[in-house]
């Protein structure tokens, strides 16, 4: 089960989801709102660590207020540091899939002395990956037209429900290696559904300058970079590139994953979130 929390803090409130035990675990995704049902990538955590789902800005009942901060990858981290304060968290990791593993970068350029260590796959450091033409998100990709027609009709109000689930199912498909993945997919419950003005300020407002390259040498902080290897979001080779900029990354591999290896090889990534922690508690052991 994981439990609601609203956490007042100096740069608002906040709505956090907590589940699990052990070491400080915080998860979340650029522009997407989650509940109680959780998230299947947060999921894979709960059985290492205490895992902190957060809601940002603007997303389900965290606060909405722009007048200070907007939606941007570095005022979202400024409010993760805001969270973590209130808890009362020295350190904690922190793991983000796609642009949630975007804003795992900037975290550690940010604030180093933060986090224990980071997980981020299914990513790009730079905007790059929107012209790459194995991308679904490039307008030379064969599924850019009818993606673009799929966000639109998400985002219209008026579209009817049984069109809105046939359209999140086809772009679900075009995210998956295989095609039997999707029943497990939607086989438990889950939560994680897009915030259209958060997405529309990262694809209108930060996305046209959006590159992290420069900056990753310097970034000390243990990373654990995954990558599926037909990724038709952020294509693999994106993965390679931001694991060899780092100062100190490894690289996993999903040979048989599209966009979600938590879902499409649900067994080695929960294998590789146990590497990570056998490693994380070997780290400590020589610190201790």
């Amino acid at each position: 089960m994981w439990e609601q929390q609203l956490i007042e803090t100096e740069n608002g409130v906040f709505e956090v989801f907590i589940s699990g035990e052990g070491e400080p675990i915080c998860v979340t995704h650029l522009y997407s709102e989650f509940n109680a049902n959780g998230n299947r990538f947060a999921e894979m955590f709960q059985p290492f660590y205490k895992v902190y789902l957060v809601n940002l800005r603007g997303c389900g009942n965290s606060t909405d207020d722009t007048s200070i901060y907007n939606y941007s990858m570095q005022d979202s981290v400024k409010d993760l540091e805001a969270i973590r304060h209130a808890l009362h968290i020295e350190t904690w990791g922190f793991a983000g899939h796609s642009t949630g593993g975007m804003l795992a970068l900037k975290y550690a350029i940010m604030h180093p002395e933060s986090l224990e260590f980071i997980v981020a796959g299914g990513l790009c450091a730079s905007s790059d990956y929107m012209r790459h033409v194995g991308s679904m998100y490039c307008k030379e990709n064969p599924n850019n037209k009818r993606i673009l027609e799929i966000m639109a009709m998400l985002k219209n109000p008026a579209s009817k429900i049984e069109d809105r689930r046939a359209g999140s199912k086809e772009w679900a498909l075009m995210s998956l290696y295989k095609e039997k993945s999707y029943d497990n997919m939607v086989s438990r419950p889950n939560s994680g559904k897009t915030v259209s003005k958060r997405l529309d300020y990262f694809s209108y407002e930060e996305l046209p300058t959006y590159d992290l390259r420069p900056q990753l040498p310097d970034v000390k902080t243990k990373a654990y970079i995954y990558g599926g290897l037909f990724d038709a979001q952020c294509p693999y080779e994106y993965a390679e590139e931001a694991a060899k900029l780092l100062g100190n990354a490894t690289l996993m591999t999903f040979s048989e994953s599209n966009h979600h290896p938590c879902i499409e090889e649900e067994e080695a990534f929960a294998q590789f979130v146990e590497t990570i922690f056998n490693e994380q508690l070997t780290i400590e052991g020589k610190h201790a």
